[in-house]
């Protein structure tokens, strides 16, 4: 049961180790479990934050790579002569080792405890000042020794004078040349001589070209000059290897003192790593609570875009401890219980979350269920992984486990999935956990309304537009809205009433009110066909309130009776505690019908006349009176 990757925390790592410099940083990260001790949480949060302050006040730390570094002095201490290169690499760490205490020693002004760790950096600067002063572009400096700058001046004269004795020699000897310039070969310098008058040109025959028509010879005159200039290389040789085995000498003497610089590096590489992330994810440091409560104010999923995310109102914890979410198919379910636990490990982690304000408790175990398990190697359906997962999920599962389950149940027929579903929810009731669990069974909801410490939640959903709100409303059961969603998109009446039927009963079909909406081809679009689909419309219409249903009215969510019904014009009357008001029929919602709150025989006059009209209408019937019966507008 890979948690990370099931809640996408594995990407977050990877976000998160790709602003580390050091390979050990990165290491760490990629290895980075959740603390378990309130204390060193704390801590960890502080260092986070502190080190956020740092980078927003004074910019980027400068943090070198120590793996390099790490080697070098590995090698000096085992007695290999460093070369110039790793000189350099060593000199260059030291420079930025003096660059970070200089960067740490001016947060200091502003109180923040990272900038002490200046005090356990050393730049070593008398090791730092005598390799820059002895090393250049990857060499050993002309001045890095009074010896080594003799030697390569003589050098540099002896090939001078070896030059012009051959330029001579061809000069004098010209008709006997086969090119008009001299050349080293094997390490001599040679003029190229014709092959006919090899023997008129005094010297040693030292290589000869492809074809075999010149031959390259080192006169006499010059070999004199090639063995003091042999002798000055040697020379200068060992004294390069002197200056070299000093320097890492030197090297190996400061090796406890930069493997120190080393270790705070990577320290501070890893906190630092810390602060950059929290600004580039926007977030915010959480508050540690000490009791089993999650509370979680505009919370966005760390990996979405924070311009389009839609940010979640989160708590639970008390006398709650568990929340059943439901809701349409992609309204966010999914999503919603990803962010709520990436944000709670992220911040058992020592990170900030992804959050405006965040109260969050410490958990033993993070648990989940999300996904296709379908393992084919293993022969497994879909159901079949879910309950294996789900059985290791209660088997690890304590009081201060936190576990998430996504679509509890599914994969299997409707009515065993829906009471396997149950049975789980009161078994992580049993264990004290808390839990958020995702589902479309209507009969888990009724269970989470009767069941204390367990309530629902809902993720909002726009019917008009039918695109999800991505909003949780706690405390209320959502509905899948699949029927309005099918009506909305085409499906004929007949076919929504037998699906309602066969779903929930035949009353629950005559009770839908389904539109009219048979598709019309361009043949039927004639004026005669238009006429009837009005008219039938409007008949429907008529038809969709009752006098006497109980409604609700929106947007104020009131609720009323039906005093007269829709006219003409879509409108119809309801009455409201103390008026009468009239408002368009798609702004009612029907909550129970007239039929099942009356009998057939019902006088409605009890409920909308006055006492006045009652009686003057009661003595209309017996007799003749000029009494009269006013109605209100």
């Amino acid at each position: 049961m890979d948690i990370e990757k099931q809640i996408e925390f594995d990407k977050i790592k990877e976000k998160w180790a790709d602003l580390a410099v050091t390979g050990h940083a990165k290491e760490v990260i990629h290895n980075m479990g959740f603390y378990l001790s309130e204390s060193d949480l704390r801590r960890h949060l502080k260092d986070t934050t502190d080190s956020r302050v740092l980078i927003e006040k004074l910019g980027t730390p400068p943090l070198p790579d120590v793996k390099e570094i790490k080697e070098i002095v590995a090698a000096a201490r085992k007695g290999e002569c460093l070369s110039p290169y790793q000189l350099e690499r060593t000199e260059k760490v030291l420079v930025a080792v003096k660059r970070l205490k200089d960067y740490l020693g001016r947060g200091k002004i502003y109180g923040n405890h990272l900038a002490f760790y200046d005090e356990n950096l050393e730049a070593c600067d008398s090791l730092r000042e005598e390799i820059l002063s002895k090393t250049r572009g990857g060499a050993i400096d002309d001045y890095a020794s009074k010896n080594l700058l003799q030697y390569r001046k003589k050098i540099a004269k002896t090939e001078e004078q070896m030059k012009l004795k051959a330029a001579h020699i061809m000069r004098k000897d010209k008709e006997y040349m086969a090119d008009s310039y001299s050349t080293f070969r094997n390490g001599r310098l040679c003029v190229p001589v014709k092959k006919e008058c090899k023997f008129k040109v005094p010297g040693t025959v030292v290589d000869k070209s492809a074809t075999g028509n010149t031959f390259f010879i080192e006169p006499l005159s010059i070999a004199k000059y090639y063995e003091e200039l042999q002798i000055l290389r040697i020379n200068e040789e060992n004294e390069v290897y002197q200056i070299l085995y000093t320097l890492t000498s030197m090297v190996a003497g400061f090796a406890d003192i930069i493997n120190d610089n080393i270790s705070v590096i990577e320290k501070l590489d890893f906190i630092f790593s810390k602060g950059k992330l929290s600004i580039d994810l926007d977030a915010s440091e959480p508050e540690i609570s000490t009791g089993r409560s999650i509370v979680l104010k505009d919370a966005r999923h760390p990996l979405m875009d924070k311009n389009t995310s839609v940010p979640l109102q989160f708590e639970m914890g008390g006398s709650t401890s568990g929340i059943i979410i439901t809701g349409p198919n992609t309204g966010g379910k999914t999503i919603a219980i990803k962010t709520v636990m990436l944000n709670c490990i992220m911040a058992q982690c020592g990170l900030h979350v992804t959050c405006r304000e965040a109260g969050i408790c410490m958990n033993s175990s993070y648990l989940c269920d999300i996904g296709d398990g379908q393992n084919l190697a293993e022969n497994l359906s879909t159901f079949s992984a879910h309950i294996k997962n789900i059985m290791q999920i209660l088997e690890e599962t304590d009081s201060e486990s936190f576990v998430i389950m996504d679509e509890l149940g599914s994969g299997t027929d409707p009515a065993e999935g829906m009471g396997i579903a149950i049975a789980v929810l009161e078994e992580l009731k049993k264990k004290g956990c808390l839990f958020l669990v995702t589902t479309h069974y209507p009969e888990v909801k009724e269970y989470a309304d009767r069941t204390q410490g367990i309530i629902n939640a809902r993720m909002a959903f726009d019917k008009e537009t039918l695109c999800p709100v991505y909003k949780m409303v706690i405390g209320e059961a959502g509905e899948s809205c699949a029927f309005y969603i099918a009506e909305k998109l085409g499906m004929p009446g007949n076919m929504l009433k037998t699906a309602i039927s066969h779903a929930y009963g035949k009353d629950a079909a005559q009770n839908y009110h389904i539109k009219d909406n048979q598709n019309i081809t361009k043949h039927q679009k004639s004026g005669k066909i238009q006429r009837t689909r009005h008219k039938k419309e409007q008949d429907g219409l008529r038809n969709k309130f009752k006098r006497g249903d109980s409604v609700m009215v929106f947007p104020d969510k009131k609720t009323g009776i039906v005093c007269e019904p829709v006219n003409d014009k879509g409108v119809l009357r309801v009455q409201l505690p103390g008026r009468k008001i009239w408002i368009n029929h798609k702004r009612v919602k029907l909550q129970v019908a007239a039929t099942e709150l009356y009998p057939e025989d019902y006088d409605f006059s009890i409920i909308f006349d006055t006492i006045e009209n009652r009686k003057a209408r009661h003595e209309m019937e017996r007799k003749y009176t000029e009494k009269t019966i006013e109605y209100n507008s």
